[in-house]
């Protein structure tokens, strides 16, 4: 058997399957058994360059778990991407993972890295069944698309639409069930009931599959039906767990009144999130998505986050943004940290803001790097798939756009042995150079940024 198998029913639902054992008898198993994968992490607002100085010993430290896995570059440079008369919000985001200035106010100016890899390696489309772009995201900032929206077309045009609710994340990557009404919009049974009759075969006595796999195909359906229940906020039967409170998050334009910020608690926040990250983590793991771009908080993102910062069991600090800043309305929102940065000053409130970005971060690319997703080669998935991070900006100061536009920090996982990992590099290198030579590693000839423009590799990030 092929290494992915997908169970389908008649109402459309599909549900992928975990890599298991016996599915790798064919000689080319293990090369033909991991996918080509790529996918845009954006954070907001940005880590200022002289606090990525500091390696893990200061905003960074979340990352260090996963330090082996990862290549921290410093001194990436998207000044090419600036815009006159627009900040770099705008076009720092614009330029995260296309390395391009925007091309209007609701366009990227070209392709983003995992659309530029999804057509080259994919030419006559993705397998059935894998989502054609998975773009989602936890934000609460609108003004213009690429503040939030990480996935472009060659011509600049939104890869997918943004999923930012989990019941349409979950929608969009399982399917619906119809109802007997018609009523697509609403569930009206869990999607795992289409595949409860492979499920009773695949891990009864007359299973094919041996009793590890047995074991990994239950907890693998256990999984997506828990966060089933989470993200539609309904009891499967009798014996589901109590139904979680729904959302009582802002979304749409509820989510930015006016440009001038909302209440944020801090659990809500990270509560939405984690869900949200781990339903696309599901999609990765169940092969549903190979392509795309996971938001954490827009850039410029306009919060005023309340609540006790928790890491390691230990409390880091209060967040009250309005409070310490004095102010109300978007002058009382997290992004004046940014604006107010001193390297003079012990910058407090901004460390513990970026400390918390990148705990989430870390959060999601753990889920990627458990046993549970490891793959023929031996690898995680986390180590098998090329995820880029990075944000807006390298000095959230509006007063210089070289210092606010260069130093944007960038992370990116070894794309299955193919780029280095388990350093810290300063790059001081166009980012449009760097994502080309990430390309270059796949095989592929197709490069970001204008065709007559030579491509210059950046051999220290190249294993």
């Amino acid at each position: 058997m092929k290494r992915r198998t997908l169970l389908s029913s008649l109402a459309g639902t599909t549900i992928g399957l975990p890599f298991l054992e016996e599915m790798s008898a064919a000689t080319n198993a293990i090369s033909s058994a991991i996918p080509m994968r790529a996918f845009n992490l954006f954070f907001g607002l940005g880590i200022p360059s002289a606090l990525q100085k500091e390696g893990f010993n200061g905003v960074m430290e979340p990352l260090k778990p996963l330090a082996d896995k990862l290549l921290i570059m410093r001194g990436v440079d998207h000044v090419r991407a600036d815009q006159s008369g627009i900040n770099a919000h705008f076009d720092g985001s614009s330029a995260a993972f296309t390395a391009t200035a925007p091309n209007g106010e609701a366009r990227a100016g070209g392709a983003s890295l995992d659309q530029l890899l999804r057509q080259a390696h994919y030419t006559k489309g993705q397998p059935d069944g894998v989502v054609p772009t998975l773009v989602a995201g936890t934000f609460f900032r609108r003004s213009r698309i690429s503040r939030y929206v990480h996935s472009y077309h060659r011509d600049g045009t939104v890869a997918a639409a943004m999923q930012e609710r989990p019941i349409d994340l979950f929608s969009r990557v399982f399917g619906r069930i119809k109802s007997n009404s018609n009523l697509d919009e609403r569930l009206q049974r869990s999607v795992l009931d289409s595949v409860l009759e492979q499920y009773r075969h695949f891990s009864g006595k007359n299973s094919p599959l041996g009793s590890a796999s047995k074991d990994r195909f239950k907890n693998h359906l256990d999984r997506i039906r828990e966060y089933e229940q989470r993200a539609f906020q309904f009891e499967v039967d009798k014996d589901a767990p109590p139904r979680p409170k729904m959302s009582q998050l802002p979304h749409g334009g509820k989510a930015d009144p006016g440009g001038q910020g909302i209440d944020m608690q801090l659990d809500d926040l990270v509560r939405e999130w984690r869900l949200m990250s781990g339903l696309y983590a599901i999609a990765i793991q169940t092969d549903r998505a190979r392509f795309g771009s996971l938001t954490f908080l827009a850039a410029g993102e306009r919060l005023r986050i309340k609540g006790d910062y928790i890491y390691n069991g230990e409390k880091r600090f209060s967040f009250d943004d309005s409070a310490q800043l004095r102010a109300s309305g978007d002058k009382g929102c997290s992004h004046e940290w940014w604006h107010k940065f001193n390297e003079q000053k012990k910058n407090e409130q901004l460390r513990a803001h970026a400390h918390m970005k990148m705990r989430e971060v870390a959060h999601f690319l753990s889920l990627l790097s458990t046993d549970e997703t490891r793959e023929a080669n031996g690898k995680t998935i986390l180590e098998n798939a090329m995820i880029t991070i990075s944000t807006e900006s390298g000095d959230g100061r509006h007063n210089d756009t070289k210092r606010e536009l260069s130093g944007v920090f960038h992370a990116i996982t070894g794309t299955n042995g193919r780029l280095k990992t388990g350093q810290i590099l300063d790059i001081n290198a166009q980012g449009l150079d760097v994502y080309n030579t990430m390309a270059r590693t796949t095989g592929t000839m197709a490069k970001l940024g204008p065709q007559n423009r030579p491509v210059e590799l950046i051999d220290k990030i190249i294993a």
